[in-house]
C-alpha cells in the first residue's frame, strides 16, 4: 500500500491504496500546519503501514527542502512539510505541486493516457497548470506558474482591478473562483449559463489557453477545477481558443479530467510508487 496527501487551502485529501480501483480516501480541514498535520499523520496510522508516500501540495513550493515557501496562507509560509511527515511516518516522501500531482495522475490513469504531451490545468480558488513534455513532467528552476500568466484585457469591457495579491490581473486574478464573486457580487455557482460572466470567464481561460498552446504545443488540454463545473463553459472555451489560435497552430483537444475530483490525490498516489521504487 501507499499514501497518498493532495494539500489544499481548504482542506487535505489523503489516500491510502495501489491504484483508483482501492484507494481509501479521507478528508481533513486545512486549519494551522501542526493541528492539520497532526491530524493527517493520525490517519496514515489508522489506515496501516505504507512503503511511501506522494504529496501534491499548494504552492509555491520548494521541491528539494520540502518547503511550501511564499504561500499567501500566511501560517503555512516556509513550513517545512515534508520533514514534518517524513519524521513521522518514516518512509520515502515524493513532493510536488498540486496541479503537477494532477497532471501525473491524469498521465497515469486518466485524460492523458497514452499522450506524450499535455497540460492539465485546474480552475477554481486559484488557477494552477502541470504539463507533461515528451512522457515526463515538466520542471524548470522551480515548477511552472500557469495561473499568473499576464494576459491582454479590455479595461472598458471589464474594469475590474483583478484579485491576485502578487499581480493584480495575471489570469488568476482576473479568472479564479474568488475574481468571479468580486466582480459580480455573487458565487459562481448562483450564475446562470446566460450570464456575461460566463463569456467573460471563456474569453480569458482562452486567451491562457492560447498562450499555453503556443509555448508548449499539447496534444490536449485536461481542464477541471470547481468553475468547470459549469456545463455549458468548456464549449465556450473551447470556441474562443479557436479564434484566438485562428487556424495557426491545432487547435488542442480540451477535455475534463478523466479521474474526476480525485486527479490530485492519485496523481500523489502514483508519485508514491514511482518514490518507492526509486528507493529500493
Amino acid at each position: 500500500m501507499f499514501g497518498a496527501i493532495e494539500a489544499g487551502g481548504t482542506k487535505f485529501v489523503c489516500g491510502v491504496g495501489s491504484g483508483p480501483e482501492d484507494v481509501r480516501l479521507g478528508q481533513i480541514a486545512t486549519t494551522t500546519p501542526d493541528g492539520t498535520i497532526a491530524e493527517v499523520i493520525e490517519f496514515f496510522e489508522r489506515q496501516g503501514e505504507v512503503e511511501s508516500l506522494g504529496i501534491g501540495c499548494f504552492g509555491p513550493i520548494d521541491r528539494i527542502s520540502g518547503q511550501i515557501t511564499s504561500t499567501p496562507k500566511l501560517p503555512w509560509r516556509n513550513y517545512e512539510i515534508v520533514a514534518t511527515i517524513r519524521a513521522a511516518l518514516k518512509v520515502p516522501v515524493a513532493f510536488d505541486t498540486d496541479v503537477n500531482a494532477a497532471a501525473v495522475g491524469e498521465a497515469r490513469w486518466g485524460s492523458g493516457r497514452g499522450l506524450t504531451d499535455f497540460l492539465y490545468l485546474t480552475v477554481g480558488t486559484g488557477i494552477g497548470g502541470g504539463a507533461i513534455v515528451n512522457g515526463q513532467l515538466l520542471h524548470g528552476a522551480g515548477h511552472p506558474e500557469m495561473g499568473h500568466l499576464r494576459i491582454p484585457r479590455d479595461r472598458t469591457r471589464d474594469p475590474f482591478p483583478g484579485c491576485c495579491p502578487y499581480h493584480g490581473d495575471c489570469l488568476e486574478g482576473l479568472a479564479c473562483g474568488p475574481a468571479i464573486e468580486a466582480r459580480w457580487g455573487r458565487e459562481p455557482e448562483s450564475l446562470p449559463p446566460e450570464h456575461p460572466a460566463w463569456a467573460l470567464e471563456a474569453h480569458y481561460l482562452a486567451l491562457g489557453a492560447a498562450n499555453l498552446a503556443c509555448a508548449f504545443a499539447p496534444q490536449r488540454i485536461v481542464i477541471g477545477g470547481g468553475i468547470m463545473r459549469q456545463q455549458h463553459l468548456l464549449a465556450l472555451l473551447a470556441s474562443e481558443l479557436r479564434n484566438l489560435l485562428n487556424g495557426y497552430v491545432a487547435t488542442p483537444e480540451l477535455v475534463p479530467p478523466g479521474l474526476g475530483e480525485r486527479s490530485g490525490v492519485l496523481g500523489a498516489l502514483a508519485m508514491a510508487k514511482d518514490a518507492a521504487t526509486t528507493n529500493r
